[in-house]
């Protein structure tokens, strides 16, 4: 496994949910990054984010390591649940909230 790959895999592995986007919560860099922020703020949970835009190795490497083109990417308890695409149809079908409670995420500070 590359250092990348290892990098990747540690911080899924470290965080409940974390988010690889351009920017960060508070200053998305792309209207698909803001749209998850918003998805995961409005699910009320704790979460941490991996701004791409600050490491071109993560950058490039995300996209292998899931095997998915595009940022964000969202992984909840070390499973790769997809983009912001994803993201948003699971929300509107409670899913995603659904997803969150069963694999019994932290609800974020208030």
């Amino acid at each position: 496994m590359s250092d990348t790959n290892q990098r990747i895999a540690d911080i899924v592995g470290d965080n409940d949910v974390v988010l690889f986007m351009k920017g960060t919560p508070l200053f998305p860099q792309c209207g698909f990054s803001s749209r998850a922020v918003a998805i995961l703020d409005h699910c009320g949970v704790a979460y941490d984010s991996v701004d791409v835009l600050q490491d071109m190795e993560i950058r490039q490497g995300i996209k292998a390591y899931s095997d998915w083109p595009t940022i964000p990417q969202l992984y909840v308890k070390g499973e790769f649940v997809g983009g912001s695409d994803i993201m948003m149809e699971m929300f509107e079908a409670g899913e995603l909230q659904q997803m969150m409670d069963e694999k019994q995420v932290s609800k974020a500070a208030s």
